[in-house]
């Protein structure tokens, strides 16, 4: 008789969840990923990151099944490479948060339009992060920009304080037309009204025929606080903030990402 598994499907962020200290997929949690494929478990990667340098981070997984959660919910692929949904920050909107008034030597500003990464400036650190996929910028003038299949707007602080007063004024400008979320203290994201990624994967269960409540997911950012409060289980990794960590008192919290922890907690929960 085949047993029980405490969970249909597995939701899990990348940076500082999956992803370990140096932004890759240990091979332990590659290998333990595969097996609950195999078990009939569905994998569901759910980022802030866009489609085109997730796409190459999971390759290597070999996950043929998998669905991409990207851009904090803007889009969902199969990893197959099927678009399944997309929400776009509107043209006038998008513009305008490009070209908002900050200090330009304290935050960076980028965009995620379609397949393709924007930035103000050069910034050597940000490549660190996508060693993996290999994936790149486009160094521009925003002002001579456009505002097309803006996915997300994400502003990138030296010190999380100086986003607050940047933050403030996108709320009073545009209220409930957007949503606002600090993935990392200092990185404040910007999509359209209603994305998130507790939304994009209500949307994605229902094609799998069973509910948030079958899920378990596994996250450390404020951009995942709405995922981990509607799941059945909702995990927060050791290494998040503590002001997430008090926010979601009443979630578990387990090991680090630099340790492979997700891949530790999934082998014992379903007994591999």
């Amino acid at each position: 008789m085949q047993k029980s598994l405490p969970f249909r499907a597995i939701v899990s962020d990348l940076d500082g969840t999956l992803l370990n200290a140096h932004h890759k997929v240990g091979d332990f949690t590659i290998e333990i990923l595969q097996k609950l494929a195999q078990q009939g478990v569905d994998i569901f990667l759910a980022t802030g990151r866009n489609y085109p340098d997730v796409k190459h981070i999971v390759s290597r997984i070999n996950l043929a099944d998998a669905m991409l959660i990207t851009s904090n919910g803007a889009r969902t692929n199969k990893l197959s490479g099927e678009m399944l949904s997309n929400h776009y920050l509107p043209e006038n909107i998008a513009f305008e948060l490009m070209n908002v008034d900050f200090d330009e030597d304290r935050i960076c500003l980028n965009s995620y339009q379609g397949d393709d990464w924007f930035i103000n400036k050069d910034i050597p650190a940000f490549k660190d992060f996508y060693v993996e996929s290999g994936y790149g910028y486009q160094v521009i003038d925003f002002s001579c920009h456009h505002g097309r299949q803006t996915e997300k707007v994400c502003y990138v602080a030296k010190e999380a304080d100086d986003l607050n007063v940047l933050e403030q004024a996108i709320f009073q400008k545009y209220g409930t037309l957007v949503q606002v979320a600090r993935s990392l203290p200092y990185c404040l994201e910007v999509n359209n009204q209603g994305v998130c990624k507790a939304a994009a994967l209500e949307k994605l269960v229902k094609l799998k025929d069973y509910t948030m409540a079958d899920c378990i997911a596994f996250g450390d950012g404020f951009n995942d606080v709405e995922m981990l409060e509607s799941v059945g289980k909702g995990c927060v990794m050791g290494n998040a903030d503590p002001k997430l960590k008090a926010q979601l008192f009443a979630n578990e919290v387990i090991g680090f990402n630099k340790d492979e922890a997700v891949a530790h907690y999934l082998k014992a929960l379903f007994e591999l």
